[in-house]
């Protein structure tokens, strides 16, 4: 697996992408990654999975993760985190001209792509999501909620751990372990993060039925991080144009569970599926 780098500008901080090529492509899937972690960490399962299948990748870090420029655990808004995902479109674009291109997004990648198909002109030929940030799968303390809104006009860029649990990401305990031994990963986010994302997911969920484009999305039903049950509304409202799959007992990182070949077929399987309607 060869990874050819890239990077970008946008909002004056330069982000940090790759790409990776099979022999011959049919297809190009733009992967979006979670909070707190970073791009490269899909060369584990899912991007040679998608090799594999001829797909080729290209995938970025986030503002505030990995390689990318910012403050560990902020972004400059909501707007600018479209903007660079319309900048590494445009760049495979133009690595894999006429391909068919999906987008594929994990948690908060999730969010993401499932706002970006919602909220910007695309030629996608389709979408993917699993475990997406569109609710928590918990109430915070409603005390928290207000103290963080105060925060977000005083000071938007404080940064505070996120307090997520490891063992709910995965049933495997490997991938707990390699998790809360990788020194790329961070627990560290910003109010106007957290809160965009809030906001941002609770308005896709309202506006489903805008959706113009295919999308998959999966959802394990013992996530204690973002919401299964956000995912089967978002889909219920989306008008038949999203395809829906809760994976009994999965935790947050599918594509690090027990059930990670499964889910990584459906979505192969998924894709392929769209190539050949194209």
């Amino acid at each position: 697996m060869t990874r050819k780098p890239f990077e970008f500008q946008i909002c004056g901080l330069t982000l940090h992408g790759q790409y990776y090529q099979p022999k011959e492509a049919k297809a190009v899937i733009v992967l979006v990654h979670g909070m707190g972690e970073y791009s490269r960490r899909y060369e584990q399962t899912i991007v040679p999975e998608l090799l594999k299948q001829s797909f080729a990748v290209v995938s970025y870090d986030q503002f505030g993760h990995g390689l990318s420029e910012g403050k560990i655990g902020d972004n400059p808004g909501y707007d600018y985190i479209l903007d660079g995902l319309d900048q590494v479109l445009d760049k495979a674009k133009s690595l894999f001209q006429r391909l068919p291109t999906f987008l594929y997004g994990h948690s908060m990648g999730g969010n993401v792509v499932i706002n970006y198909a919602l909220r910007r002109k695309n030629n996608l030929n389709g979408v993917i999501a699993t475990s997406p940030f569109l609710k928590l799968a918990f109430n915070p303390p409603a005390w928290k909620m207000s103290f963080g809104k105060i925060i977000e006009q005083l000071y938007p860029s404080l940064t505070m751990p996120n307090e997520l649990d490891a063992e709910a990401l995965s049933k495997d305990k490997k991938e707990v372990e390699a998790y809360l031994n990788d020194p790329m990963i961070h627990d560290k986010v910003s109010t106007r993060f957290s809160l965009a994302f809030m906001k941002t997911g609770e308005w896709a969920i309202k506006n489903a039925s805008s959706l113009k484009i295919p999308m998959l999305l999966l959802h394990g039903t013992k996530d204690r991080i973002t919401s299964h049950l956000a995912s089967k509304e978002f889909a219920e409202n989306s008008k038949g144009k999203v395809e829906f799959h809760p994976i009994e007992n999965g935790f947050h990182e599918l594509h690090h569970d027990i059930e990670k070949q499964m889910v990584l077929d459906i979505i192969c399987d998924w894709i392929e599926k769209r190539i050949t309607i194209t």
